[in-house]
């Protein structure tokens, strides 16, 4: 598998911006809370004097509605990782870590297990900017992983991994930018790991459409989508070195998990979460407003 998948923090640096940004909005404002996301960002302290709405409006300026599809995706996985700990999973495997925290923000049970898959370098930067003593720390196990010459699956089970147990993967924000041949060595490995029991994967992937119909990626309405699409596409990798290179439809997409034992059971994107997440804090957006260019998917391992 490339090694493409984790060579740079930029967009984990990004993400955990926007999880700060929401924290930052007051307990029966916000969406989810982090508070350790402000450890991985440059100038969190200026952040913080800004404040929740500054800071939302100055991430319109980029493009509406980034904001809360960024937050609708970290809510959405944190909500399935839940309730799959309630339901009796015993592990969790987080693809390209980055500078996750759900293995300490989450109330997770004792018996899942978590495995962060990524660089040693992130890693190490990781582990050097969280505080000592934090929740589920017995629980989490780090597996870098150099993939120029090793191999995920004999990293995790080196780690402890149990293939013998149920599993849910992620791999949040990651598809666009790596080739479709590294996207799919990763899911023909996660299948060999999980041959013996159930799993679920969950991941985000970029509609092709968002090149070639650009409209059908954001709401009715939406302010100039062919310009916003090439905006964001040119920023990502011009500003953050890291350009979009694949995209899917679901049918391309739903083939290959197919192929490697999946079955998509939910496709989502923020204008489906948008009313459950944000309207019970009286902040859901029109439809007008709507970024829905990355769809949200949980497949399962289907039962012969």
């Amino acid at each position: 598998m490339s090694n493409s998948i984790f060579t740079k923090d930029g967009t984990a640096q990004g993400v955990a911006k926007q999880r700060l940004i929401e924290t930052m909005a007051g307990p029966d404002k916000r969406v989810i809370n982090d508070p350790y996301a402000d450890r991985f960002i440059m100038g969190a302290g200026l952040m913080k004097l800004m404040g929740h709405k500054l800071n939302v409006w100055l991430a319109e300026k980029f493009a509406v509605g980034f904001h809360e599809h960024i937050i609708s995706r970290t809510r959405f996985i944190d909500d399935l990782i839940e309730k799959s700990a309630t339901e009796g999973v015993e592990q969790y495997v987080i693809l390209g870590a980055g500078y996750d925290s759900r293995a300490h923000r989450l109330e997770l049970p004792s018996s899942l297990r978590i495995f962060e898959v990524d660089q040693p370098e992130v890693q190490d930067r990781k582990r050097s900017k969280l505080p000592k003593g934090l929740p589920n720390s017995e629980n989490v196990t780090y597996v870098p992983v150099d993939f120029s010459h090793q191999s995920l699956t004999e990293r995790l089970l080196d780690s402890g991994f149990d293939k013998t147990k149920s599993t849910v993967f992620t791999l949040e924000g990651v598809t666009q930018y790596i080739t479709k041949e590294a996207f799919n060595s990763t899911m023909e490995e996660m299948a060999m790991l999980s041959q013996e029991a159930s799993s679920i994967f969950v991941l985000s992937f970029v509609n092709e459409l968002l090149n070639n119909k650009p409209e059908d990626c954001f709401g009715k309405g939406y302010l100039d989508p062919e310009k916003k699409a090439n905006l964001i596409k040119d920023l990502s990798a011009k500003a953050a070195g890291e350009p979009w290179i694949s995209f899917y439809s679901i049918e391309e997409l739903e083939g290959l998990l197919a192929q490697n034992g999946y079955s998509i059971t939910e496709n989502v994107t923020l204008e489906d979460l948008n009313s459950l997440y944000f309207g019970p804090v009286d902040r859901a957006l029109s439809e007008d407003q709507i970024f829905k260019l990355e769809h949200f998917v949980i497949a399962k391992t289907k039962i012969e």
